[in-house]
Formats: C-alpha cells, structure tokens, sequence
C-alpha cells in the first residue's frame, strides 16, 4: 500500500454573492441578495428577463438583467421555458453566477462560508508521510486558504502557518502569502504532517466531520 494519500476537495460557497448596490429607499448602499424570483416580459418577437434581488435593508428591488431584447428565435426553448416557469434551479444558479453578475454590479459581497465534498483519489494508509490535496472550485469564492484548512483538517491556523513555515506544507502555484489569499480552482496542496497528527491530519482530510 501507498504511504500518500492523494484527496479531491469540491468546495462550493453555501451562499450566493450579494452585489453592494445603491438603494434608492435607504439613500446609500446596501447589500442585495436574490429573491430566487425570475421575471420576464415578451414583447412581440422579443424578450427581457430579469433575476430580481432585494435589498437586506429594506423591500428596494433591483432587476439582474438575464435577457436584453433578445429575438425569441435566438434563445434556447428549454432556457426560455425555464425562464417562463421561474424555475427555482435556473435562478439559483444563476445568483451563483459571480462572473455574470460583476457585468451589472461590479461590487459584490462574496461568500466566506463553504461546504467541501470529498473524494478519494487512493487508499488511505494508516499514518500518510505525504498528504495532496487538489481544490476544486468552481464558483469564485472569498474563502482564505488558511481558514478551509484550519476547518476541513480541524486544527487551529496558528498550526497550519506553522507547517508553512517549516516546510511540511506548500502550496501550488505559489505566491507571496499564499495562506491568507481565497482559494482558488486548481490550487494544490502537499502536506507532510507531524508523526504525531498524521493519522488525525489524513482521516479530517479525507472524511471531515464522517471521519470513521
């Protein structure tokens, strides 16, 4: 058997950025977040649609256009049927949609929180002299590096700059202060942890809170 232990993380944001946009009910600028509620107008041949956010301070609204005066022709049936049924999907993701969204709010609040989903790329020896960690992150995040390990391998991160710092821990690509920037798609990590937290290190790793 193996001595690595070579782990997939899938880490998705719990919630969706909220743009920082100017309400004209409170007279400065608040944060927005979906209402989940898509609305669209036909108007003959052509078609608008929007994803509705409220602000968090009051009931101000603000439309997140989706459709521009789009010909009905040029838009993909199941899309616009979607779209005509507000369909709770479509909307979600949409509101994850962080690229799309900086198009009309180039000012966003993102998420920090995040729910990680594992998979095992080996089998998991019984104390790892090495651990890989590959990130995969398909929705931008704010998330800092330093906090996803602190959480998902659950020890403090006093603990995970020290193993920066002496080396059992990098980070790929690197750079300058790696630890304290968001994570982000593609990073890699490679762990050589202590003897003595080897074992607990690998099953947080590969496990999280269902570590056996």
């Amino acid at each position: 058997m193996s001595e690595n232990l070579f782990v997939k993380w899938t880490i998705l944001p719990q919630e969706p950025p909220q743009p920082l946009l100017y309400c004209k009910r409170c007279g400065g600028t608040r944060n927005f977040r979906s209402s989940g509620k898509i609305r669209v107008n036909a108007n003959g041949k052509r078609v608008d649609a929007w994803l509705v956010y409220k602000c968090m301070s009051c009931d101000g609204t603000w439309n997140r256009p989706v459709l521009e005066r789009q010909s009905v022709r040029s838009i993909d049936p199941l899309l616009l049927a979607s779209l005509c049924a507000n369909d709770a999907k479509l909307a979600d993701r949409l509101a994850f949609d962080v690229e799309g969204l900086r198009r009309w709010a180039p000012h966003l609040k993102e998420a920090s929180n995040a729910v990680v989903a594992r998979e095992l790329l080996s089998e998991t020896p019984a104390r790892p002299l090495e651990l890989r960690i590959l990130c995969v992150v398909p929705c931008h995040m704010a998330l800092r590096l330093d906090r996803l390990l602190a959480d998902e391998l659950r020890i403090p991160r006093s603990r995970i700059h020290a193993l920066e710092k002496s080396g059992a821990l990098v980070v790929f690509p690197s750079a300058s202060r790696a630890l304290r920037k968001p994570v982000r798609d593609g990073t890699k990590l490679l762990i050589r942890p202590p003897a003595e937290d080897a074992d607990w290190i690998a099953r947080s790793a590969a496990y999280g809170d269902d570590c056996p």
